[in-house]
């Protein structure tokens, strides 16, 4: 395996942050709703049910815990395994209701807006919208984590085939000595450009023939 697995922090922190805030979000709206007069129904704060710990706080520990992971790994595959839970943890905000109601649970409540427009902007935040943001930001953190830029391998180094650590030995510069020395025409190796994974130099082809009225050193000339 030649492509890196260590990634610098900071490539996930604004997703990561961002899930955090959305989980923490997501999971205590139904709780903590009723003190700004914006959730779900019964008008009371903390009030806990099953299909709550369902709907609401399970996918919310999923988006807040993989947003977490996003923020402080430093590895490539931790960080896609926290993406990957925090973009299930997202899609079950969205579909987590209708399915939920295979097994009868009923959801969290109606909620407690009077007006249309509340009423949509309180399901909104507390379901589909905040699902669709969650699931946006973690395939955005994926997206970037599964990319393993030139620069990475600069940083990090690479790993061989026997899986041990080695070192990225390409040129800080991008000059490349010329393939011949001299004008005696003999052909010297290629620099290596991109360390060892640079390909062989090829054999030049052979020079043209020489012309027919061209004489070469030694050879008489033709005969009369």
């Amino acid at each position: 395996m030649t492509g890196t697995r260590r990634v610098p922090r900071s490539r996930g922190a604004l997703c990561g942050a961002l899930l955090v805030l959305l989980g923490l979000w997501g999971g205590l709206l139904p709780f903590a709703g009723p003190y700004a007069d914006f959730g779900f129904a019964p008008d009371r704060t903390w009030f806990y049910t099953t299909e709550r710990l369902q709907l609401s706080v399970a996918p919310a520990i999923a988006v807040g815990l993989g947003g977490l992971v996003v923020l402080v790994a430093a590895g490539r595959v931790l960080a896609m395994t926290g993406a990957l839970l925090a973009a299930l943890g997202g899609a079950w905000f969205v579909v987590g209701r209708p399915v939920a109601a295979l097994w009868d649970v009923q959801g969290v409540g109606a909620p407690l807006g009077t007006e249309e427009g509340r009423r949509l902007a309180e399901d909104l935040s507390g379901f589909s919208a905040l699902g669709v943001v969650a699931v946006f930001l973690a395939a955005l953190a994926l997206g970037r984590f599964a990319v393993a830029g030139a620069r990475d391998a600069e940083d990090y180094g690479g790993y061989g085939d026997d899986g041990h650590e080695e070192p990225y030995d390409a040129p800080r510069s991008s000059n490349v000595t010329s393939r011949y020395s001299g004008s005696s025409g003999t052909t010297q190796p290629l620099a290596p450009a991109f360390g060892r994974y640079a390909r062989p130099p090829q054999d030049e082809p052979p020079g043209p023939p020489h012309a027919p009225d061209q004489r070469v050193a030694g050879d008489p000339g033709p005969r009369a």
